[in-house]
Parts: structure tokens; C-alpha cells; sequence
């Protein structure tokens, strides 16, 4: 059995399609499913059992759950935007520790979902090199409380026992359930093909012009065959990168968009929300030499490509 948590969000989601296309269908699959319209992610999907993530959380803190096969931890708040301190911490950081100290009583593996979050503004470089775990300084509650579990392995020296994943802007179906924090071509899929038309963020940083803060972008499809590479080989312990290895600009992403579309490009810059000025990162780019090194070799799809592959996807409102 494997447990997978989140499985219900947008990368686990797609890393149960990626399982299923693998024959692989022995899967918990844990996740809160609320008011929004992120079951519909399940929908189409092989696994064994469903359970909310409190009860999973109980059930685990009792005991009462079997021994599995591997736990791949995906389930977190992911929101940059929430002020409740308190909630990040009993949601992403405490449930964490507990699910990884089970994983560690059982002598499982455990794959987690850490975040590129944890680079803030990137002083140190998007460098995975654990040595320089403790000098990062995350922007906002979500990225610290990725950094503090990563943090907690560390002082623990639990590092040679996990497999964690800082994943960087990832976009793909099956993210449309996540409000604000669904990418910028999901979000501006409509005003691009429908009113040619795409508003950006304004940029507050007098290095970068307006449209030029530059991301590394990272299709989902790439996203779960590193995933599937990792999990294969989970012996292979430490954190990694999941970027494209490339720093692409919003401007660029402007571009590929009105190409797919046949639209003339039409850019409107916007004001950023005040929440967002502090706490924005103005460049990542994912340093990938470690995931490299321990054999994953296939190249990731180009920016415009996974754009055009993925708009396909959103104008037949298709999910994976």
C-alpha cells in the first residue's frame, strides 16, 4: 500500500494519474475535501481507499492504520496569502513531523513536498546544497514553515532517511480548484483567447522592468516523472530541486500565450496587492546538478511548448 496525501490537490493528483498509468493502484489516498470543486481531481483515478486528513491524522497517531509500502507526503497549505501563523504550523510543520516519525518507526520511505518557497529572495541561490539550509530566509508563513520541517530533519539528522522535493512554479490541469494560486496561465486563459488581453504584476524592484521578474516554470507533466523517478528510487535520500533549470519571465510566459492563441500581444500591468510587496520573489531559478547526479536524465519540456500543451488542455477543460 501507498499512502499518498493530497492526493487529491493538483500535483498529487496528477502523481496518482502518473501511478495509475504505472499499474500501480494499492493507494490511500488522503486529502480535505471542502466546498470547492477539487474532488473532481479524483474523478478517473484508481486507488484503494479515501480518508479525510484528520482522520488520517488520528487513526496514524493511534495506530490504527497499516504498515504501507511508502508514504509520499503532498498535503499542505500551499496558500502565500493566509496571516493565521498558527494554522500553517499545525497544518504543514506539525502534521509533517508526525507522519515523518511514523514513516521512521516503520523503516519506510517518505517523500515530501518541501517548497522553492524556502529561497525567499534568493540571497543564497536556489542552491539544494543542504549546508546551506540554514542561511535561507522564506518571504512569507508558507515558505518558513516548509523551511522549519526541512530545518527539523536537518537538526535531527533524519536528512538520509526522507526525499524531499522543493518544487518551484509548477502549472498544469488540474489546478483550477486553487483560487489566487492558480498560475498565471490558468488564470488569464480566458482574457488571452476570448479579449486578447493579459494583466502582470507591476514590478516594485528597479532591477526588473514591469513583466521582467523571471520564475523558473515547471510543467506538471515534467513535474510527475521526476516525481515517479524519485519514488522509484528512494534510496536516493536528501532534498531536491524540482525546477526546469531555467528562469523564464512573466513577459515571456505573455508571449508564448498570445502565440498559441493568434492573438497580437496585449499587456496591462497592474498594481501588486500591498500583502504581496514584501514578500514577492523577483527571481528563482531552480539549480538542478543533484537530481542530475543521481541519474535523472530526461529534458524538460520548453516553456512555449508545455504553454501550448497545457492551453490545449484548458480549452477542452480536460483533466489528467
Amino acid at each position: 500500500m501507498i499512502i499518498l496525501t493530497g492526493g487529491a490537490g493538483f500535483i498529487g493528483s496528477c502523481f496518482l494519474w502518473k501511478l495509475n498509468k504505472e499499474g500501480i493502484k494499492d493507494i490511500l489516498v488522503v486529502d480535505h475535501l471542502g466546498n470547492d470543486e477539487k474532488w473532481k481531481n479524483l474523478t478517473g483515478k484508481i486507488f484503494y481507499d479515501y480518508i479525510q486528513k484528520d482522520d488520517f491524522l488520528d487513526a496514524v497517531i493511534r495506530r490504527q492504520i497499516s504498515k504501507p509500502q511508502i508514504i509520499i507526503h503532498l498535503g499542505a497549505c500551499s496558500s502565500t496569502t493566509i496571516n493565521d501563523a498558527g494554522y500553517y504550523i499545525k497544518n504543514n510543520y506539525n502534521y509533517s513531523k508526525i507522519l515523518a516519525s511514523w514513516a521512521f518507526e516503520l523503516g519506510i520511505p517518505f517523500i515530501y513536498a518541501s517548497s522553492a518557497a524556502t529561497y525567499g529572495r534568493g540571497e543564497c541561490g536556489c542552491d539544494d546544497d543542504i549546508s546551506k539550509i540554514k542561511d535561507l530566509s522564506p518571504l512569507n508563513m508558507y515558505g518558513f514553515s516548509k523551511h522549519i520541517f526541512d530545518l527539523w530533519l536537518l537538526n535531527n539528522n533524519h536528512l538520509n532517511k526522507v526525499t524531499g522535493i522543493k518544487f518551484f512554479n509548477v502549472f498544469g490541469p488540474n489546478e483550477y480548484h486553487k483560487g489566487d494560486m492558480r498560475s498565471v496561465i490558468c488564470r488569464n486563459y480566458s482574457a488571452v483567447f476570448d479579449d486578447g488581453l493579459i494583466r502582470l504584476f507591476k514590478s516594485y524592484d528597479k532591477n526588473y522592468a514591469n513583466g521582467e521578474q523571471s520564475r523558473d516554470f515547471v510543467y506538471i507533466k515534467d513535474v510527475v516523472d521526476v516525481m515517479y523517478f524519485l519514488f522509484k528510487n528512494h534510496s536516493k535520500t536528501g532534498i531536491f530541486n524540482l525546477g526546469s533549470g531555467k528562469s523564464s519571465t512573466w513577459n515571456a510566459v505573455a508571449k508564448s500565450m498570445f502565440l498559441v492563441a493568434g492573438k497580437k500581444r496585449n499587456i496591462e500591468y497592474v498594481e501588486m496587492p500591498n500583502c504581496l510587496k514584501l514578500k514577492y520573489q523577483y527571481f528563482t531559478q531552480a539549480k538542478i546538478n543533484k537530481l542530475i547526479d543521481i541519474g535523472y536524465t530526461k529534458p524538460f519540456m520548453k516553456l512555449e511548448d508545455s504553454i501550448r500543451d497545457y492551453c490545449i488542455y484548458l480549452k477542452d477543460k480536460s483533466y489528467l
